[in-house]
């Protein structure tokens, strides 16, 4: 008779690496220099902070005094809903109605303890970012795909979206832009939500980290987009924080900002203050310091912009000088998806990439690309090493 592991059943995953990860291990261990294309650490990266105007906002006296907030302190909450005065005029933001967090992954563990009992569904686009599939199954939630289709763009497929949804189905999730494909929420497509979400009374979490970066190219002109922070016609929970939008990540503030109709946010703000409560968990310095760090976007958004959109004009003009390897559109956010011959899987040729041009990129198996084809490339890499990187990686390709 077999004993029951110690361990529960939600922490059994496959622990052990992939043949991306060994690749890239062998490559470290080699001692030969890394183009990196994977690059999403914006303080490794060659940024200029006002080191001393963000360490002095960390000593604020203060900070030495224990004042228990569920929701996070009145000052703090009240400096995020300037910085949606100031990005979304049109959207008045109470800050009662905003929660703080430790960064977007506490949030959302807050928002699945808040709306799904074990065992029922969130219906979440992809591709997309690959850490909700740990996030969702440590709080024993399932996440049902339903698929984004490019076609001159990325869209959502509301078909099979609507046909995913079930007696289990709590919540949509979409990323505003999305990461990697970056894509923007159109207005018409966030109305098709909107009325999806009444009719089956299912929540609507949008993560807005990327807000703030949205991209123009040669190619593509993208329209205004409008923050769901001012959504009121399904209960809406918009996710953001510091980690993007001052490209602070070490300083782990996030937050929640509950939307829709009075009544549902009334109750949904109350149940998520008791489940802050319970954890108590962003620490007094950096909720004193966020009005300071939330205006350090002021200076390092623009840094960022410049290098990302350079890069983007150089990988345009790069491309335009081959038939082999092309790039699908983007409208926001700090990557590139680009479409390659899928003659071999796409981890094989990131591999190939690794162990013979010593340049790393993601391959679109690690955010549920359908089908091989796709590498996902990062525009924050310092443009000399993208340059190259992207040399290497097109006459990686052309040898097949």
């Amino acid at each position: 008779m077999s004993l029951r592991s110690i361990f529960a059943a939600r922490t059994n995953w496959t622990l052990e690496e992939n043949a991306y990860a060994k690749a890239l291990r062998r490559h470290q261990q080699s001692g030969r220099t890394l183009l990196d294309l994977t690059a999403s650490n914006p303080t490794a990266w060659g940024f200029a902070y006002d080191e001393a105007t963000i360490l002095d906002a960390l000593r604020d006296p203060a900070a030495l005094r224990y004042d228990p907030q569920p929701k996070g302190l009145p000052s703090a909450r009240e400096s995020v809903a300037r910085y949606y005065e100031e990005i979304a005029p049109a959207a008045a933001i109470d800050p009662e109605r905003l929660i703080l967090t430790t960064g977007t992954s506490e949030a959302y563990s807050f928002l699945f303890r808040l709306l799904c009992e074990p065992g029922d569904e969130v219906l979440v686009a992809q591709p997309s970012y690959p850490l909700f599939d740990f996030l969702a199954s440590i709080q024993d939630v399932k996440l049902r795909p339903f698929h984004l289709v490019y076609d001159h763009g990325w869209q959502i497929d509301f078909h099979e979206l609507e046909s995913s949804i079930g007696a289990w189905t709590r919540a949509i999730l979409l990323v505003h832009p999305n990461n990697p494909t970056g894509n923007f929420v159109r207005q018409r497509e966030a109305e098709r939500l909107n009325a999806l979400c009444a009719a089956h009374h299912l929540a609507l979490i949008v993560d807005e980290v990327f807000f703030d970066y949205p991209l123009r190219s040669e190619t593509a002109q993208s329209p205004a987009h409008a923050s769901f922070v001012s959504n009121t016609a399904a209960l809406t929970f918009v996710l953001s924080g510091l980690s993007k939008i001052s490209a602070l990540p070490q300083m782990k503030v996030g937050w929640i900002a509950a939307g829709g109709p009075q009544e549902l946010v009334r109750d949904a703000v109350a149940r998520l203050e008791v489940i802050a409560d319970t954890y108590l968990s962003l620490n007094a310095p950096v909720q004193h310091a966020l009005p300071v760090l939330l205006a350090q976007r002021k200076s390092v958004q623009p840094q960022i912009i410049s290098r990302v959109q350079a890069n983007l004009r150089q990988l345009d003009e790069m491309l335009a000088n081959q038939k082999l390897v092309s790039r699908l559109e983007i409208e926001g956010g700090w990557y590139a998806v680009l479409r390659v011959p899928a003659v071999r899987s796409d981890e094989g040729l990131a591999i190939a990439l690794l162990d013979e041009s010593s340049v790393a990129v993601h391959p679109g198996h690690f955010y549920e690309f359908p089908g091989e084809g796709h590498l996902v490339v990062s525009l924050l890499t310092p443009a000399d090493q993208f340059v190259e990187g992207v040399r290497r990686l097109l006459a990686q390709v052309a040898k097949g």
